[in-house]
């Protein structure tokens, strides 16, 4: 970001995100009164289903004064969450969200409805952090929870309570209504437009707002949601978790008898294939583009929607996905190129990378989104990450930093804090072909992300045998640009980076190294023409945290063209001696 054309894109980026904020600081001075300013809430009609699966024992944590989000806990000993500071933002999001009443529900007790309401009384008479509630996801999925929670919050309450209540609900939605008009990130603008059409359908008072909510939700569906069912983010975390609150939405408009939107019916019919087609056999989901660890319960509900004998989608091509399959085997690629800049938060530099899996054991990973933790975030959405080609350890993406000179780092850190780690540059020209072969399936792809500063271009083949159980792979790097051009011209070293399952055993042997799972699995790996290494590594998304592993590295220099060759071949079904289960 300090030279270079980054710095110019950086400096857009500044430009658009000061207009922006004129724009809204316009809107707030000039807009007409709300229209729920002139309505009020007068009483609640349906609760919609949470389809997000709740576990009774997360109660009992809050019974004790634990709460654990994100990976970080906070014991309030006795007290409220609310009057603590954050262990982190994305702990924070968690809290002030209120989706974790779903839990409190789950218990079904008199206690877990006391605490229920008195966590939503504590913040309803202003506990806590008012700027870390009103950001629009956050205030989105609070009133999401509080609509599907309600019969839970209001059971035995009092009028007084149930009088705030709306209220509350009346001011959320107040507040949504107008981040709307004024002007948010267009992933924010989705949350929001759902939440207020849940508000629309399950509110007496405030009809009106269901007909503006749904104009802005078909249009914003119809920008966002690409012709294969990805979202412009690339990031199957965000659509797993936007399909979570669409389904339950489309059946509160048939619920009202309200026509439900045809954008909304045909985002839903698209999104669900290309979850099945970024599943590995462990029921969870590929480690792109800010995917950490699946929730396995809420993706296997979804999925019940599609269809029980659904057959996955092999190839996404708007959303730079594609997968291979043979028999046990299955590969999961990441062919496309950066999203958009406003989309771009939690997008990695992953481009070329893949994931393997034989049955339910998953052997090639990426390293994968941790829950919390902005330096390792980032750290997980760098190319040496991925199960990709990084060239003088750099990515192959180039993420918004608080680099440069003095002035630079304060206008970053304010960019950071309003639009988040975003994506300033990266492969803009990626081109992907995949052939069905007598025996085999193949798959080719290209990347010019490290072109710009090191006149390289990257080139994958996938080939998978499943007769044989052998995937054959080739990684060729090509020399471009004109010698002195800000040394691109100058060898470079590559490193291929094979992130391997924290349930693998790795040993060195004659033949190159070889591989065992507890699952009684023995796959061989061999290369040419690069330096095998066996180096240590983390996998971010393991259901209780990050895990230490292993990555085969391949080691060479890049002066002129270089093709490397290396391939995983199944050659037993008999467990290592000594290898115990991850």
């Amino acid at each position: 970001m300090a030279w270079g054309p980054d710095r110019w894109r950086f400096y857009r980026l500044v430009a658009r995100e000061v207009a922006r904020s004129i724009r809204a600081a316009g809107a707030r001075l000039t807009a007409s009164p709300d229209i729920l300013a002139r309505m009020r809430v007068t009483g609640l009609v349906i609760a919609p289903q949470d389809l997000r699966t709740s576990d009774a024992t997360f109660a009992d944590d809050i019974y004790a004064g634990l709460f654990v989000f994100a990976g970080r806990s906070l014991a309030a000993s006795g007290g409220s969450p609310f009057d603590y500071a954050a262990p982190s933002p994305e702990w924070a999001d968690e809290l002030y969200g209120f989706g974790w009443l779903r839990h409190l529900r789950a218990a079904d007790t008199a206690l877990a409805r006391a605490n229920a309401r008195a966590f939503v009384a504590d913040f309803i008479a202003g506990r806590g952090d008012p700027a870390l509630a009103r950001q629009t996801p956050v205030a989105a999925r609070r009133l999401i929870s509080f609509l599907c929670q309600s019969p839970l919050v209001l059971e035995g309450a009092d009028h007084a309570f149930y009088q705030s209540f709306l209220k509350a609900i009346a001011r959320n939605a107040q507040q949504l209504e107008r981040d709307l008009r004024r002007g948010v990130p267009p992933q924010w603008r989705l949350n929001a437009a759902v939440a207020l059409c849940y508000a629309g359908l399950c509110c007496d008072g405030i009809q009106p707002i269901l007909r503006r909510a749904t104009r802005v939700l078909s249009r914003e569906l119809d920008r966002q949601i690409l012709t294969d069912g990805g979202h412009r983010s690339r990031d199957p975390r965000f659509a797993m978790e936007l399909l979570l609150d669409l389904l339950p939405l489309r059946q509160s408009y048939l619920s009202r008898s309200v026509e439900p939107p045809l954008a909304l019916l045909r985002a839903i019919d698209r999104m669900l294939p290309l979850l099945r087609l970024l599943r590995h056999p462990d029921a969870s989901l590929s480690h792109f583009n800010g995917m950490g660890a699946t929730d396995a319960d809420h993706l296997a509900t979804l999925l019940v929607y599609d269809g029980a004998l659904a057959q996955p989608l092999m190839h996404a091509p708007n959303s730079g996905y594609e997968r291979l399959e043979g028999g046990r085997i299955v590969i999961v690629a990441d062919v496309g190129a950066s999203p958009p800049l406003p989309y771009s938060v939690n997008a990695g530099a992953g481009c070329l990378a893949f994931e393997m899996s034989s049955g339910p054991q998953r052997i090639v990973v990426n390293c994968g989104l941790p829950a919390s933790g902005p330096d390792l975030r980032l750290l997980a959405r760098s190319t040496p990450a991925h199960s990709t080609a990084s060239v003088a350890h750099a990515s192959s993406c180039q993420f918004l930093t608080r680099d440069g000179w003095w002035g630079e780092r304060q206008v970053a850190d304010w960019l950071i804090r309003r639009r988040g780690a975003v994506v300033l540059s990266g492969p803009s020209e990626v081109e992907a072909e995949r052939a069905e072969e007598p025996d085999s399936v193949l798959l080719a792809a290209r990347h010019d992300g490290f072109g710009p500063n090191f006149g390289i271009v990257h080139q994958r083949r996938w080939q998978l045998f499943p007769l044989t159980a052998r995937l054959e792979g080739r990684d060729v790097f090509l020399r471009q640009g004109k010698a002195g051009s800000r040394g691109r011209r100058r060898a470079q070293d590559v490193a291929i980076r094979f992130h391997l399952h924290p349930g693998i055993a790795v040993r060195g042997v004659s033949e190159g190294l070889e591989l065992a799972s507890a699952l009684g699995e023995i796959w061989q790996f061999q290369a040419e023409n690069a330096e095998i290494a066996l180096e240590e590594s983390v996998y971010f998304s393991g259901l209780t945290g990050p895990r230490r592993t292993d990555q085969i590295v391949l080691h060479l220099t890049v002066s002129d063209d270089v093709e490397v060759h290396w391939s995983f071949t199944r050659l037993a079904s008999a467990p290592l001696r000594g290898v115990a289960p991850a």
